[in-house]
């Protein structure tokens, strides 16, 4: 009575007490002693006390193997139950061991299609799950699911769970159709055993929908996630978070069919039953208390559980996660790098959960621009997915992309080109035609095409780009004005982005993003024709946006001061200029790490600033500590080697020491710098064979700036 009503503490002391009888009026091996260790047994078990549990276990197995047949109906029970002892401590092996003896005893005394069977495949699977091994889980639940439908009737409420479990198995494998008509299978079962505002239906439902977002079929996915929050509705507080996360997924599948109204309903939806959620008062915001609450349970966990329990990574990554949103990278990276250690120790080596925790690794290192590290994790992320998952899996797409991405900040142009080429052509094989992440991948290959001075392939990418999105996006779509831009500069893309701006003033928050970001592209394009006033207008709005919506050390910001930076330096306004570009500096040194590659960029805009100015010394200053940075990034023959020994020649040349100028021109190959040499030396004529280009390109005549507006992507990379 005290075990069913779950008061453990008076529970065990019965137990311990009929016990103690008895031991004193029983035979040692008598059936009723094992009956009571086996009592004993599953309240230590409920209070997670597993080596006590497994002690009792393990004495009731031992007194069962004496006293009764090998093949009595008690053992599978005595079987399973240290089965789950090995599997809560993460000995799966163990665990497995435990449920195949479960599992052989009745399969030698009973009919192959006998219900009982069922639930011993099923446990037999669980710890199969774990280990990773989806085609043996997958096995074992089949097995399940042939003796249930034989012995069951059809509305027999194990069936769902039974489907929904193959579901699932096929959903980690990526099989993403079969994942769904298993359940719909469950569902359809459901529909028939359960009254129609059950939980599980609404479980199912919410499984559906991601399924169908998975697969871009944006409508079905609505419609099911519409049937579980109208389920959810009627069952859960009006503030229960589980609402918060149907109305977030549906928002989410909204936006990307580009209903912005409906995104937008949702999300304050979501958002207003988060804020209801904490006292009106409250200091901290949802993901501070988010957080609090993910740290309060691994404490628990920690306290209750062993060093190596399945469930300690998942509140490590959760918290993780909330750090990593926060821009506490440091604590970010710690929290997930506990979850790899504790899930090496207890996981296989190709179990798609490393995986996602060394992605999750590589991303914070990307985010720290410690890009060596986030190749280095994405690789392995990508080496357990190749093994694990079918060959034209969309994570497998993804980690491609991320790779190019990576090899693209570390402006390795070819490695980049070659994982997005690889990423293309896995969607084109897998993914209708019109789908819109195509068109973010060909438009990455268009500018790194675009930075090889592969011009032709550039525009062939964009322009596949621009079709996809006309063909899958909505008219009004922010992106479509993106992809005009790419392929030329002109009146029909800022009107684009103008009539862009106020549509989404009217959808978003006014700090919100992407209106920051529409701000920003139309400041682009202004800078581009020249108009620099009405470029600063924009950027500068996009900046008093971001301000207000994202950290004071966000590196998001260095690239607004970036742009008006560079505005009021093409209007002559150096000192502004020189301010803004020291705004970014300081957010770059305080939230990225000192070897990333856009700091020499910096450092080479204060320099033209000051050669601009006069102040040679500065510039000088400056120009070197680019170029030392470099020298540490970048190979002995990068063209960008080159480019900063022309400037600091120039510089050099500018204070009229020639012979300084020769020595540092002198370090860089091509016949620009021959040219230039040939110049200074005076010898005019023999300066003027070479082709009149080659003279005019060299820096000591250039008075551009180092940031291009042409096909920029990242401030400052053009230096």
């Amino acid at each position: 009575m005290y075990d069913q009503k779950r008061e453990y503490g008076k529970a065990l002391e019965h137990y311990e007490k009929a016990l103690e009888i008895s031991v004193k009026s029983l035979p040692s091996v008598h059936p009723a002693l094992a009956t009571i260790y086996s009592q004993v047994g599953a309240v230590h078990a409920e209070n997670h006390e597993y080596d006590n549990a497994m002690e009792n276990y393990e004495k009731a197995l031992e007194i069962t193997l004496t006293s009764l047949l090998s093949n009595h109906p008690s053992l599978p029970t005595t079987y399973t139950n240290t089965g789950k002892i090995f599997d809560a401590k993460c000995a799966t092996d163990q665990a497995l061991e435990n449920y195949e003896k479960a599992l052989a005893i009745p399969l030698n005394s009973l009919p192959s299609n006998h219900p009982a069977l069922p639930t011993t495949y099923t446990n037999t699977e669980r710890v199969v799950d774990k280990k990773g091994a989806y085609y043996k889980a997958l096995e074992n639940y089949e097995k399940a699911l042939e003796i249930s439908l034989t012995s069951l009737p059809s509305n027999h409420p194990s069936l769902p769970n039974t489907y929904a479990n193959i579901a699932f198995i096929f959903d980690k494998k990526g099989v993403y159709d079969k994942a769904l008509e298993n359940y719909e299978m469950a569902l359809e079962t459901s529909l028939r055993s359960l009254p129609s505002n059950h939980s599980v239906l609404a479980t199912i439902y919410n499984h559906i929908g991601a399924l169908y977002a998975q697969k871009d079929a944006y409508n079905k996915a609505i419609e099911n996630y519409k049937m579980a929050l109208e389920i959810s509705l009627t069952l859960l507080p009006s503030h229960h978070s589980v609402l918060a996360t149907i109305y977030n997924h549906a928002g989410a599948v909204s936006a990307e069919r580009g209903a912005y109204d409906e995104a937008l309903k949702s999300y304050e939806k979501a958002l207003e039953i988060s804020l209801k959620s904490l006292p009106s008062n409250h200091p901290k915001g949802a993901n501070d208390k988010a957080l609090e609450n993910y740290e309060k349970a691994l404490e628990i966990r920690l306290k209750s559980l062993p060093s190596n329990h399945p469930s300690l990574p998942s509140s490590y990554i959760n918290i993780g996660f909330i750090f990593e949103q926060k821009g506490a990278h440091d604590k970010a990276l710690k929290n997930y790098e506990n979850a790899l250690e504790i899930s090496l120790k207890s996981l296989p080596l190709n179990q798609p959960g490393l995986a996602t925790i060394y992605s999750h690794i590589a991303g914070v290192c990307a985010e720290k621009g410690a890009y060596d590290k986030a190749l280095e994790n994405y690789g392995k992320a990508l080496e357990i997915r190749l093994t694990s998952m079918p060959e034209n899996h969309s994570v497998l797409t993804t980690t491609y992309r991320n790779i190019g991405c990576i090899f693209d900040k570390k402006r390795a142009n070819d490695k980049a080109l070659g994982n997005y080429e690889r990423a293309i052509g896995m969607d084109v094989a897998s993914l209708p035609s019109n789908h819109p992440p195509l068109a973010t991948i060909y438009n990455h290959a268009g500018s790194v095409s675009a930075e090889n001075g592969a011009y032709d392939d550039a525009l062939e990418n964009y322009e596949k780009a621009l079709e996809i999105s006309l063909k899958s996006l909505p008219s009004n779509h922010l992106v479509l004005a993106t992809r005009y831009n790419h392929i030329a500069v002109d009146d029909k893309a800022l009107q684009k982005y103008e009539k862009l701006s106020k549509i989404v003033w009217m959808s978003y928050k006014v700090n919100h993003q992407p209106l920051a970001t529409t701000y920003s592209d139309i400041g682009m394009v202004y800078a581009e024709k020249g108009a620099y006033d009405k470029a600063l207008e924009n950027f500068e709005k996009a900046l008093e946006m971001s301000l207000r919506s994202v950290p004071s050390n966000d590196p998001v910001l260095v690239t607004r001061y970036g742009y008006i930076a560079s505005v009021y330096a093409d209007k002559g306004a150096y000192d502004k200029a020189l301010e803004n570009y020291e705004k970014a500096l300081e957010i770059r040194l305080t939230s990225l790490p000192s070897n990333i590659g856009s700091l020499p960029s910096s450092y080479a805009n204060f320099a033209f600033n000051y050669k601009k100015k006069g102040a040679f010394d500065k510039a000088l200053e400056n120009y070197e500590k680019a170029l030392e940075m470099n020298l540490k990034s970048l190979p002995s023959n990068h063209p960008l080697l080159a480019a900063m020994y022309n400037h600091i020649g120039s510089v050099y040349a500018e204070q009229h020491r020639y012979h300084k100028a020769l020595e540092k021109c002198g370090k860089t190959s091509g016949y620009d710098s021959m040219a230039l040499v040939d110049y200074l030396q005076g010898d005019y004529e023999k300066a003027l064979i070479l082709p009149e280009r080659l003279v005019e390109c060299t820096c000591f005549f250039s008075d551009k700036s180092p940031l291009s507006w042409k096909n920029t992507r990242e401030h400052g990379r053009s230096v």
